[in-house]
């Protein structure tokens, strides 16, 4: 310790590798900065002093962020970034997503003033069975499931911006659970006797999917001639944005359009012609297609789902009989009708009308947080100062949350909302 040897010479100070060095720096300068901000966050009774934002090197931010990748395209996301958060760019929102993230999750992108998904390994099986398909086969469907709240809704939208990225078209149903009850306007067909015709849902839809699509709308072309009254069609080489625009416009012919649409995406999907494209069908709570409908006819019995116009249209997407894409859907018990709360499986769930017309699938779990997750989700809502009773950043209090919430992602989310 003196630096000396015996016989007086001077002792030959230790090499330290810069690595050490920067990791000392980084871990000193990372403790000043969580003081900083406890004693700005929490005065002494609990209660939030004021909305401080704790300005933090960028780089001792990056280094130190575990729970987070700076990894934002979908495509190069593998296992190493399983448990992080990547974030969403605000372009890729508005046009991917003008109508899909559950509310929990748009009010927390405005309280956290960006979109963060967690990359589970759902998600990244998913995007692993897309990378590896054979889209000259028939569309193969995958099937997410799970338990309430676990994340499967995300799970999905992270696999779309996949998709997105890779140039394919999204057809998105973000809850077909909206589409089977409280609808406020249910008409009988004019082109279908027998069926209902839902004007104000299709036309909302096809507006979003214009928004998510607009790029395609005009390359692609119609291939028969549709007509939706005595006046008005639409001709055969027309682009595909004429036909969208005279769903949105033309509000009583709007179911009608939705289903020429579809049959046009299905025919012409993974063609051989230049310019082919990959389509994706994501179809949130596809279990809403074959359950039981609160919707009533002018006699007061129940409307079949069947006999939805809207409902029966996608069920033709739900078939395996057209190539160059993928059917990508989650079962959801959140907003069925007459199924036990506690149900998730796949065959609880469809019934077994709707596990029929579903097999083959390829199911794909979906659990609550792991250890790893958990403790990233927590890292994540300290780094945004979203928690801020004192007690809730202990050990303690950590252990309370685990044990509360059971790793649930969403109990976590309302739980740590109050806190």
């Amino acid at each position: 310790g003196s630096g000396l040897l015996n016989d007086g010479e001077t002792e030959a100070p230790p090499v330290i590798p810069p690595q050490i060095m920067n990791l000392q720096r980084l871990y000193h300068r990372l403790r000043l900065t969580v003081s900083q901000a406890r004693s700005l966050h929490v005065s002494g009774n609990g209660q939030q002093v004021e909305k401080v934002a704790v300005a933090v090197d960028p780089d001792v931010s990056n280094q130190f962020s575990v729970f987070r990748t700076s990894e934002s395209d979908p495509t190069c996301h593998t296992d190493l970034h399983a448990g992080q958060y990547y974030t969403l760019p605000p372009a890729h929102i508005r046009t991917l997503f003008p109508h899909g993230l559950p509310p929990r999750f748009q009010m927390q992108i405005k309280t956290f003033n960006e979109a963060c998904v967690m990359v589970r390994q759902p998600a990244l099986e998913l995007i692993s069975y897309l990378k590896r398909a054979d889209y000259s086969q028939p569309a193969v469907r995958y099937v997410l499931y799970g338990e309430t709240g676990c994340g499967k809704t995300l799970s999905l939208c992270h696999a779309l911006h996949f998709c997105s990225t890779q140039g394919w078209i999204v057809l998105h149903i973000p809850d077909a659970h909206l589409w089977v009850k409280n609808c406020r306007e249910l008409l009988p067909s004019s082109s279908r006797p027998g069926r209902f015709d839902q004007p104000i849902q299709a036309s909302h839809w096809l507006k979003n999917f214009k928004t998510t699509n607009e790029h395609f709308l005009s390359k692609l072309k119609t291939t028969q001639r549709y007509v939706w009254t005595k006046r008005e069609s639409t001709e055969e080489g027309r682009p595909l944005g004429e036909l969208v625009d005279q769903g949105v416009s033309r509000v009583k012919s709007s179911s009608d359009v939705v289903g020429a649409l579809l049959r046009e995406l299905r025919l012409q999907a993974g063609g051989a012609t230049e310019g082919a494209y990959k389509l994706a069908v994501a179809v949130d709570g596809v279990n809403a297609l074959w359950g039981k409908t609160t919707l009533k006819k002018e006699d007061k019995s129940e409307v079949l789902p069947e006999e939805l116009t809207l409902i029966h249209n996608l069920r033709k997407m739900l078939r395996n009989d057209w190539r160059g894409g993928a059917i990508l859907t989650t079962l959801s018990q959140t907003g069925s009708l007459f199924k036990p709360r506690s149900a998730y499986l796949p065959m609880e769930l469809l019934g077994e009308e709707g596990f029929d017309r579903m097999d083959p699938f390829v199911p794909v779990p979906v659990s609550n947080y792991s250890d790893k997750e958990f403790e990233s989700c927590y890292l994540y809502y300290m780094d945004r100062n979203w928690l801020q009773h004192q007690h809730s950043r202990t050990e303690e209090g950590k252990k309370e949350l685990v044990f509360l919430s059971n790793r649930n992602p969403s109990i976590l989310e309302r739980l740590c909302a109050f806190l």
